[in-house]
């Protein structure tokens, strides 16, 4: 009801006003003797084509360019300009300066967007209170916002939603989404990452060293040099560096027209609830990636279970499989306490030789990897592969009446949608733990490296 209630404040005179107007018009273009109907039909048509032009103006040109605060002031202009040419009284010396007086006055008095809606959208009520905008930008497709709180931890904010962040438990699970495709490939030459956000995901395959090419494809040219200005020591540069191209297209439009093909395809963290994010978490979207794999390829999608619940997870780890059916379960927890999992596909499944990974880390060239797992608590191959969770062939039997998310229905649309107020995360992950074993097809080895990471899965069981 309350909400109601500010709509109606927020809308009532505007519409009112705006109504109002159209009975001024007619009577402004009257002319004796005209035809009332063709005067009524070349003000509708010439309302119709203003509309048009202003909201592909607006949205795509005069906001990008000016901001919001500014875009408003010159509505404000344009309305004062259009009286002075409509009305008589406006035409006198006198008249055309108390207009030019009271329009610049309410153009000086457009109040400028609070930076806090930029940021935190929906959650502007429960938002950190002492956090301080380090840079706020609207572009042509998202509102970007980079915030920090007195700690020093930094977020990103796109469209009102945290994307990215140096929290410990976010800075992992970006890091893991980099770095688990790129140590179980055998040598990762060539990478996509779908969205640039915070560049971290994208930035932790910056250390390694087979890596020649890195990809980024995002969709608004705001992000990129905003990481790079905030978050250049999280994600090693990466905007910066020579081996990263960044392509500014949807991803999907650019996986399904390239021709080039990836050793690792990975995506930053993008919510299945946000508008459009269903359509990256679909079949035939994981076909497209899987038919834009090298040989021995890998990829990996992040699954969050906050802000979800069982339902959409099954989903989402459903879907995935379907293409990818020998896909592996990688856990982020928060402590022990349930947060986000990652799903990893390969197109010639295999197992992941355990020594070789420990033998891949303990070379020189490779200090640099080392020290970016170690800055998120991950100092060891061991500890980084015992965040495993579980194979899809272990869930078969949760994941049976899984809804699968196609193009044509985009079912998980709705599920995340509906799911975004729970807050099982815990419940979840530890339900998909109780499937978990410890398959010999999954990881190999010596004896005494796969008796050790047993024994650190066994402590989650």
């Amino acid at each position: 009801r309350d909400d109601l209630v500010r709509c109606l404040g927020s809308i009532a005179f505007p519409a009112l006003f705006w109504g109002a107007s159209f009975p001024l018009a007619l009577a402004a273009m009257s002319k004796s003797g005209a035809d009332s109907a063709q005067l009524a039909g070349s003000i509708y048509a010439a309302n119709t084509f203003g509309a048009i032009l202003g909201a592909l103006g607006f949205s795509m040109v005069f906001i990008p360019w000016i901001g919001t605060q500014n875009s408003e002031r010159l509505l404000v202009i344009l309305c004062v300009a259009a009286a002075l040419f409509a009305l008589p009284k406006a035409q006198t010396a006198i008249g055309a300066a108390a207009f030019v007086v009271v329009g610049s006055v309410l153009a000086w008095r457009v109040p400028q967007f609070p930076w806090q809606v930029f940021a935190y959208g929906r959650e502007l009520t429960i938002s950190y209170k002492d956090s301080k905008p380090l840079y706020v930008g609207e572009g042509r497709n998202a509102s970007i916002a980079i915030t920090q709180i007195p700690d020093g931890t930094r977020f990103f904010h796109i469209s009102g939603k945290v994307e990215a962040s140096t929290l410990p438990q976010d800075m992992r699970l970006q890091r893991m989404l980099g770095h688990l495709p790129a140590l179980v490939h055998s040598r990762p030459r060539s990478v996509l990452v779908v969205g640039c956000g915070a560049g971290v995901t994208a930035g932790t395959f910056v250390v390694h060293p087979e890596v020649e090419r890195i990809l980024i494809c995002e969709l608004e040219p705001l992000v990129p040099p905003a990481s790079a200005r905030h978050f250049a020591r999280e994600n090693h540069n990466v905007v910066r560096d020579h081996r990263t191209q960044i392509v500014y297209d949807d991803a999907r439009h650019y996986v399904l027209t390239t021709p080039e093909r990836f050793d690792v395809i990975t995506s930053d963290p993008i919510h299945p609830w946000v508008k459009g994010a269903a359509t990256l978490y679909s079949k035939e979207y994981f076909e497209m990636v899987k038919a834009h794999l090298n040989p021995g390829g890998v990829v990996t999608q992040w699954v969050p279970l906050y802000q979800t619940d069982e339902e959409t997870v099954r989903s989402e780890i459903a879907t995935f499989s379907s293409v990818f059916p020998n896909a592996t379960i990688w856990n982020n927890d928060l402590g022990g306490e349930g947060y986000d999992t990652l799903l990893l596909g390969q197109l010639s499944p295999g197992p992941i030789d355990v020594d070789e990974v420990a033998r891949r880390l303990a070379r020189p060239d490779y200090g640099a990897v080392r020290e970016s797992l170690s800055e998120v608590g991950l100092g060891s191959p061991l500890s980084l592969l015992a965040t495993y969770g579980g194979s899809t062939r272990d869930l078969a039997r949760w994941l049976a009446h899984a809804q699968i998310n196609h193009d044509r229905d985009l079912r998980l649309e709705y599920l995340a949608g509906l799911a975004m107020p729970n807050n099982n995360a815990t419940d979840i992950m530890y339900g998909l733990l109780r499937y978990r074993r410890f398959p010999g097809a999954v990881f190999t080895g010596s004896a005494g490296q796969l008796q050790s990471l047993h024994s650190m899965l066994q402590g989650w069981q």
